[in-house]
């Protein structure tokens, strides 16, 4: 490992402190990270902005193949932008408590919604079932499904993020 390459992986881990992530896994060419801190320590689930804001570091990283990382030019640094700015304009559906997610009402159903529906306040989102009992998950907006973050059958923790809503 280059001392460059160190630097980064350094500067990478203190991010991922100083916001509590407690589990990051990347991958780009020929390496590949991964860092899971101790249990002792209470990791939180990172907002939409973090997550933005790490994508935003990692794509300004040069590539650690051994080859400079071509530059971004300012016509193409305008859409990650914009899209970060999107991302963090997005209303996050959180789990309200820590169970299992199923996106549909019995297995083999069809999911509750879908990337793309429109949903209403209330609307029943997914399940997440937690000791035996089936808990319906409710919009608490309206919007557009853009995101899932979760796939039936994983477990949620509470606060957990579960859909991703563009306002109407």
């Amino acid at each position: 490992m280059t001392p460059e390459e160190s630097k980064e992986l350094r500067e990478l881990v203190e991010f991922l402190k100083e916001n509590n992530i407690g589990e990051f896994e990347f991958e780009r060419a020929e390496v590949k990270v991964r860092i899971k801190f101790g249990s002792q320590t209470q990791a939180a689930v990172p907002s939409v902005t973090d997550l933005a804001n790490l994508r935003m570091l990692l794509a300004s990283q040069p590539a650690s193949s051994g080859e400079a990382a071509p530059s971004r030019s300012e016509k193409s640094a305008a859409p990650a932008e914009s899209e970060a700015q999107e991302e963090a304009d997005l209303h996050v559906v959180k789990s309200p408590i820590v169970g299992t997610f199923y996106e549909s009402p019995s297995p083999g159903a069809s999911p509750f919604v879908k990337i793309g529906d429109q949903v209403e306040n209330g609307q029943v989102l997914c399940i997440v079932e937690a000791m035996k009992l089936m808990n319906e998950i409710e919009s608490d907006a309206a919007g557009e499904v853009v995101k899932r973050f979760v796939s039936s059958g994983q477990p949620v923790e509470y606060g957990q993020p579960l859909f991703a809503l563009r306002s109407r």
